[in-house]
């Protein structure tokens, strides 16, 4: 009997080890029906440690925040519990059917999987209006706005695409990032240089707001017909007020996540007008000067000249073509050297292009540049404007005679000649030249050689002159304890000064600072930093009640800045304050 009873201890702890060595490794979602508009848990759990984990593409879906990982490790009447999960939130998309594919995990060596899970996505729901629950809360408060200077423009005219962050002045923003970019399909698109934004004051549908410009696009239709702006959506960290407050009566703040989406925008882009529309139009839209201009009318035979077509102003300046100019065939004419000097603001292109030709004449005579025309359309009259330019006269006054012509007939424009380059062209000139002088010079009693003869001698009185004004700057006592003071501020306050409008980090630093100042004036350790007892040693070193009550305001603000909603100008006040308290310390401590 006792040996039937060991065999049947044996067995079963065998089948326990054996069922707590399985491997475990399973997807789990929060919900298998959410709203477009609701957020997605996924965690991946498993049973054992292991490595290499993959996790799926969660196609369909945006990751808001993950992967965050977590452990649990426990032992319950000797028998280990350990549990590992990888944990990830999801936004989705669109709405529709959508699979968690499998993610993978390697466990000695094996490769485990989860298995698939379907999630259906149905169009938004109503969330409950619960003033207390933070994601509402944020919803409310936060608002991201796409402003279009014009919803039908003409085609290839300027429009512009601003987008503004509005927060409500009792939350704030810890800090975003783009989960969707528009990407300007059938525009010509130039985003506007946005350094230096600060926060502004303006109002949100009747109410006060804050609001911040995150994005300037200037954007040329190069469709017509109805077109559509893919819109801009972030991923904020919100700090939201709660209802619970600290010590001091301060309300405390909660961090809460919240997508917001600028929508989709839709621009109906006219086509220009066909009547009236010149033959030579290539696309010119806006507001043009035209002028073409000859570097010199009258040369040599086999010298060049610069024939230079340019135009002028504010339009679609770099979306259409310059007309050629058309010389007569005993012209060699090169290709033309196209540049450009536009600038891209608020209300589009502005600058100007030119094409610049060079001209060789070969025969002595007098050629004509004939006129030429730009035709473009002009928005404020919403019609086809012609610009055209004088004819220039070439008159080339040494050189052999076209035999085939008369040197004193104006010859006739039969056509362009195609120049055939070659790299010979030009190797008669020199670009370099090696000058040397046929008369020798010598350093001696040159103008050099008698400044560097009385330098030193000039030097002495400007050497007793330092001494004198550094003695008399070491003897003052007084000057020399401020001028300490001042640089022991700077010094422990610089990491400070460099974390300027980054709140957490600026109070990080600051508070910092102003414990190692007090470990290093009061010479004692961190753990004896309580403030009765600082107060008691500041004033043993006979500081000003008032300078310590400024210190220890200071030190209150590092602790509570970090709850509460603090803006650039409060932290420039605080690290100005913190700079002025530590020098009078200095001056007063004995």
């Amino acid at each position: 009997m006792k040996l039937k009873k060991y065999i049947s201890i044996l067995i079963l702890m065998f089948v326990t080890s054996f069922t707590f060595s399985q491997v475990k490794f399973e997807a789990k979602v929060s919900k298998k029906k959410l709203g477009v508009n609701e957020r997605l848990r996924v965690d991946f759990e498993m049973n054992q440690d292991g490595d290499n984990f993959n996790p799926p593409s969660f196609s369909g879906f945006t990751v808001v925040g993950g992967p965050n990982q977590s452990v649990s490790n426990s032992w319950i009447n000797g028998v280990r519990s350990y549990k590992k999960t990888y944990s990830y939130f999801l936004a989705p998309k669109k709405q529709g059917n959508f699979t968690i594919n499998q993610a993978t995990i390697s466990v000695d060596d094996e490769t485990y999987k989860t298995l698939p899970v379907n999630i259906v996505v149905t169009a938004a729901v109503d969330k409950p209006k619960d003033p207390n629950d933070p994601n509402y809360v944020a919803s409310e408060n936060i608002h991201l706005v796409a402003e279009i200077s014009k919803t039908n423009p003409y085609l290839n005219e300027a429009i512009t695409v601003v987008y503004k962050l509005y927060v409500s002045p009792n939350t704030g923003v810890d800090n975003w990032r783009e989960i969707d970019s528009p990407r300007y399909n059938d525009f010509w698109s130039q985003n506007i240089d946005m350094k230096g934004q600060k926060v502004q004051n303006g109002t949100y549908k009747g109410e006060d707001y804050r609001f911040l410009v995150l994005r300037k696009t200037v954007l040329y239709p190069q469709k017509t017909g109805k077109l559509n702006l893919e819109p801009l959506s972030l991923d904020i960290t919100v700090q939201v007020p709660t209802n619970r407050r600290d010590i001091f009566g301060s309300r405390l703040m909660t961090r809460a996540h919240r997508t917001v989406s600028a929508g989709s925008k839709t621009i109906h882009v006219k086509p220009l007008p066909e009547k009236g529309k010149p033959v030579d139009f290539t696309g010119a839209v806006g507001d043009f000067n035209f002028n073409v201009s000859a570097s010199k009318t009258e040369l040599d035979a086999s010298e060049s000249l610069q024939v230079k077509v340019g135009v002028s102003g504010k339009g679609n300046l770099k979306l259409f073509k310059l007309p050629k100019v058309s010389l007569p065939s005993s012209l060699e004419v090169y290709e033309p050297e196209h540049t450009e000097n536009v600038k891209t603001n608020l209300s589009g292109m502005q600058g100007n292009i030119s094409d610049s030709y060079t001209v060789v004449p070969q025969y002595k005579g007098k050629y004509p540049i004939p006129s030429i025309s730009f035709s473009y359309f002009d928005l404020k009259t919403e019609s086809y404007k012609r610009l055209s330019s004088d004819e220039i006269i070439i008159d080339v006054l040494e050189g052999p005679l076209n035999n085939d012509s008369n040197s004193n007939t104006t010859h006739t424009n039969v056509g362009k000649q195609r120049v055939v380059l070659n790299n010979d062209q030009f190797a008669f000139i020199k670009t370099n030249t090696s000058f040397s002088s046929i008369k020798s010079t010598y350093f001696f009693k040159t103008p050099l050689f008698w400044s560097a003869l009385l330098l030193p001698f000039l030097a002495i009185p400007l050497a007793i002159i330092i001494r004198k004004k550094k003695a008399t700057r070491d003897a003052d006592v007084y000057g020399n304890r401020i001028r300490k003071a001042d640089r022991l501020a700077k010094k422990y306050l610089g990491n400070a000064k460099k974390a300027l409008g980054n709140k957490e980090a600026f109070y990080i630093a600051l508070e910092k600072a102003l414990h190692n100042y007090l470990k290093a004036k009061l010479h004692i350790e961190t753990s004896d930093l309580s403030k009765d007892k600082v107060i008691d040693l500041l004033k043993d070193k006979q500081v000003d009640d008032i300078v310590i009550s400024d210190f220890v305001s200071i030190i209150k603000n590092c602790e509570l800045a970090r709850y509460t909603p603090i803006t650039n100008v409060e932290m420039q006040q605080d690290y100005e304050k913190a700079a002025k308290t530590i020098s009078l310390i200095d001056k007063q401590a004995r």
